[in-house]
Formats: C-alpha cells, structure tokens, sequence
C-alpha cells in the first residue's frame, strides 16, 4: 500500500482518510492515471489493506472539484484505445459502490461530466455555494459512462434525471439541494471544515455499526446498481465506434458548437 501518488493526495487524520483530486490545472479533469490511482487507493479499502472509518473525497485548488474526463486527452483517441482507458472507468465504479465505509464528497466548485458521477458515487455529499454541476455526455455524442444513469434517478428522481441527462444544461449548488443530489450547501471557507465535522462524528461511532449499518441501506436502494450498470455499459459502448462521438470530442476541443448527423 502506498500514499505517494502523481494525481492525487492521500492524507490521513486520526481515522479519517482524505482524498484529493489533484490536477486543479486543469479543473482536477481526470486522465487514465487518475483513474489508474483512484482505483488503487479504493480497491485497497474494499479490500482492507487500507483502513479507515469515513472517507472525504474532494478536490484540490478553489474552481472545480471535478470537470469530468480530460477531454484534451481523449481528442483523436481511437475507438480501441477509448474502450481501454473506459474499462479503468469502470472498473473505478465498481470500487466505489463496494468501498465499505462511508464516503463522503466535499464538492469544492465545479463537477461536470464524471465530476457528478463521483458527487454521486458518495454515500452523501456538501457543496461549496459556487459548486456547478452537469451531466454533459449529450452534448459530446456520447452518454454517462460511470453509473451516472443509474445513480441519478435514485438521488433526484426519474423525471428530473430525464431533464438533466438529456439536456446537458448545468445546474448549481442550490438546485443540486433542492432535488437532493447534495445535503447541505456550505460557504467555500467552511465547506471542509463542515464535512470534517460530520466525518468525525462518524469516525467516532462504532465502526462495525456504521459499515453493518452503510451495508444493509445499500442494500434497501442498491441491491441490483451492479446489474444495472451493465445496462448502461451496454448503451455507453455503442456510442464509442461513431462519427457523432468523434465530431463531439473535436468539437470541444476546437471550442465550437458540435455539428451531430446521428451517426
């Protein structure tokens, strides 16, 4: 087990452990090697090599939390290489939804794209007042690719994820509590010492409890998540192989309005 990453930070305080999303050089966008790393750090909790009580997932710098996929390194990707940077996606999905303590998301500014799909792969999440969210796969030809269409109708409902899914259009904190995506809005210079609170108290309950008790409601809202992520792996990957997710990419990166044929 290691705490020395290029991507992310990893701290430890008393038995809370932070993560950090750590490429607020590009809005903490995540790239293979943060997935890659993520995926080490949360495959070690499920596996108990690595302890703790509560997790806090964050982000680094003051502007985003997560702005999604690097969409920079994704430009001209091929469709094979596409598919094997997205099975590292996945398979950081699936470490989440089997992370065995409670974790929880300090949303410290913007979360788009895979950015939201992580707020939601929180067990609960507080967001700073100028954090914006989105789910703008539509936009780019492509689709939620991350549980994103099974985790957010179970967090705001059916209609409502319709409406943010389809659209792409971004909403902001105060949205995001009113529908029940995050649990308390906070002001950005209190936003982790808020988290920090909750997560110690927490930390502070019998341990064995919280997990038995973190175990059975997962089970009560969750029971088929992994199932039904294969649903929607199976819409993803249809969309890898077409013109409309290459013009999607280029179009971003060209910073014009994508120009979608429907195939």
């Amino acid at each position: 087990m290691r705490d020395n990453f290029e991507t992310i930070l990893v701290e430890r305080e008393d038995h809370i452990t932070w993560v950090k999303l750590n490429r607020p050089e590009v809005a903490n966008a995540f790239n293979t090697q943060m997935a890659e790393e993520l995926l080490e750090v949360f495959r070690d909790f499920g596996s108990g090599a690595r302890e703790a009580r509560c997790v806090i997932l964050t982000g680094m710098g003051e502007r985003a939390f997560c702005a999604g996929g690097d969409l920079k390194q994704r430009n001209g990707m091929t469709d094979e290489a596409w598919f094997a940077q997205h099975l590292v996606f996945e398979d950081l999905a699936r470490a989440l939804m089997d992370a065995p303590m409670p974790l929880i998301g300090a949303i410290n500014g913007a979360a788009y794209g895979g950015g939201t799909e992580l707020t939601l792969a929180c067990d609960f999440a507080y967001a700073a007042t100028h954090a914006r969210f989105a789910l703008t796969e539509t936009t780019l030809g492509i689709m939620p690719g991350m549980a994103g269409t099974q985790y957010l109708p179970r967090s705001v409902g059916i209609r409502r994820a319709k409406e943010i899914i389809l659209s792409g259009a971004p909403f902001d904190a105060q949205q995001a509590l009113a529908w029940g995506l995050v649990n308390e809005v906070c002001e950005p210079t209190e936003l982790l010492d808020a988290v920090r609170k909750v997560a110690l108290r927490i930390a502070a309950n019998g341990p064995l409890a919280v997990r038995a008790a973190l175990r059975a409601m997962n089970h009560a809202e969750f029971s088929n998540l992994k199932a039904d992520y294969e649903a929607e792996l199976a819409a993803y990957n249809e969309l890898v192989p077409t013109e409309d997710r290459r013009e999607g990419i280029l179009a971003f990166n060209e910073k014009r309005k994508a120009d979608f044929k429907g195939h």
